[in-house]
């Protein structure tokens, strides 16, 4: 209450402290956010000594000896490739290809979207038949998922037809969507027998196309809910349970047991094969 003389009283005072406190403790709490949600990126740049600053026109895109020559395989192959993203952008996330090969055929054709084509004259969406797991400008690729024979065969087709049908081929935004890892997760929607799993770290594979809020995960497998990508949750079998905010993605893997961590990705899951993503 007010004085008479026209001023604040011991009740306005209280009520500013609770405000000022309240604010202070907004202030910190969003800090703590901020400084535990960075961890993620620090550990990884530590970890993987991502160079920060580097130069796109001489870093790597040699073949990272994953896989041997087509020739050399005679069966069906279906692979979807993951890899650090480029310059400061590694630590938060990374990109994400498709790559198949026929049952006899003498290379493999990889699906990938890739923004700065369009600088070049080029279609966003590219489609090449060179060696499947080239390093991705100077960081080393790990394999997502895979699958061989009469299965991955059965599903070639139908991959070509999606990436064929991917409704914002001309469209990228970096965040939240649509960006490689919408294409990548768009595709895998439609060969949910493949149950490739992209990892938190997949940024934009939560941004539904066509403005739609509900799907399948991007597993092919479960129910998504998205708001735009940047509000969601995913039910699955092979995701577990995801929770996406503002583009992070948090969540809980049941089979095996694993926690899913922004910009870090799987924790735990048990041992994975060699040049698999962890």
């Amino acid at each position: 209450m007010w004085t008479l003389l026209g001023e604040p009283g011991p009740t306005a005072d209280r009520e500013a402290n609770r405000e000022m406190k309240a604010i202070k403790k907004l202030v910190v709490s969003t800090l703590v956010l901020l400084g535990v949600l960075l961890l993620g990126p620090v550990f990884v740049a530590v970890r993987d000594g991502v160079a920060l600053e580097a130069d796109w026109a001489s870093a790597s895109r040699k073949p990272a000896g994953i896989m041997p020559d087509a020739r050399s395989i005679p069966e069906a192959i279906v692979q979807v490739y993951g890899a650090r993203t480029f310059e400061w952008r590694a630590p938060f996330a990374i990109h994400t290809w498709i790559a198949v090969k026929r049952a006899g055929a003498d290379a493999f054709t990889t699906y990938q979207l890739i923004e700065w084509n369009k600088y070049r004259g080029k279609k966003m969406v590219e489609i090449d038949h060179g060696a499947p797991d080239r390093y991705w400008f100077g960081a080393k690729p790990c394999i997502i998922a895979e699958l061989r024979g009469d299965a991955a065969a059965s599903m070639i087709k139908r991959i070509g037809d999606a990436v064929a049908d991917y409704p914002d081929k001309d469209e990228y935004r970096a965040w939240p969507g649509p960006n490689s890892n919408t294409f990548t997760a768009y595709i895998l929607r439609h060969v949910p027998a493949l149950k490739a799993d992209l990892p938190p770290t997949a940024i934009g594979k939560d941004y539904l196309p066509d403005d739609r809020l509900v799907s399948t995960a991007p597993s092919g497998q479960g129910t998504q809910i998205s708001l735009f990508g940047l509000l969601g949750v995913i039910v699955s079998p092979v995701e577990g349970l995801e929770i996406n905010v503002l583009g992070l993605s948090f969540g809980i893997q049941f089979h095996p047991w694993a926690l899913r961590i922004p910009s870090v990705g799987l924790v735990g899951g048990g041992p994975h094969p060699p040049n698999y993503c962890s």
